[in-house]
């Protein structure tokens, strides 16, 4: 992607990144009363993560599980491969939680992510840092580009849970992406979220 390619992904990236904070904001304040009235605990949930060159950020969602997670987490046992965690039923789940989930609504407080200019609307998923140890390739790739909140992964991988598949799809948007490309998930990404596949 050219220089001036880059700049214009940068103020597609801010300008749409508002204009969706600002429309759908009753959304948003309704998912923080239905959250807030499911279970203890705050609304909106922060992870660390890597940004473009492995500089982190704290990755914001809303939160889905109970605010213990992470402890109960050990007595789970993965059912996917590589660095993702997946557990089909995950018990750490609230009820508002899995219909957030399977509508990928709890991604969009990274809106604001991507309007502090950590993430992009699109590119590979946001990762930890010790999440980015399975294939030196790959990472390098990953890193040389800002996260995004849709990708490839989303769109063409979302219902498998290979490692293998998620690391093609990475390097293959950083070799090949381009404007045209964004616009093309972009538009792949509504139809991928109707489906409700791989969301838990």
């Amino acid at each position: 992607m050219s220089v001036t390619a880059e700049y214009f992904k940068q103020y597609v990236d801010f300008c749409g990144s508002l204009l969706l904070l600002i429309l759908f904001s009753p959304v948003f304040l309704v998912v923080a009363v239905l959250i807030k009235l499911d279970s203890p605990g705050p609304v909106i949930f922060f992870q660390r993560r890597c940004g473009k060159s492995g500089k982190e950020f704290r990755m914001l969602k809303f939160r889905t599980m109970v605010e213990n997670a992470e402890s109960l987490k050990q007595h789970l046992r993965n059912e996917v491969d590589g660095p993702m965690f997946k557990v089909t039923s995950d018990p750490r789940v609230t009820r508002i939680g899995r219909h957030l989930r399977s509508l990928s609504l709890d991604e969009f407080p990274q809106l604001v992510n991507v309007l502090r200019g950590e993430m992009s609307l699109v590119g590979p998923r946001p990762l930890a840092r010790e999440e980015m140890s399975e294939n030196r390739g790959w990472v390098e790739a990953r890193l040389s580009v800002k996260p995004g909140m849709t990708g490839l992964w989303q769109v063409k991988g979302r219902g498998s849970n290979s490692f293998r598949d998620w690391v093609a799809f990475d390097l293959e948007y950083v070799e090949h992406r381009s404007l045209l490309g964004d616009l093309k998930i972009l538009l792949q990404t509504l139809p991928a979220m109707m489906r409700r596949r791989g969301a838990s």
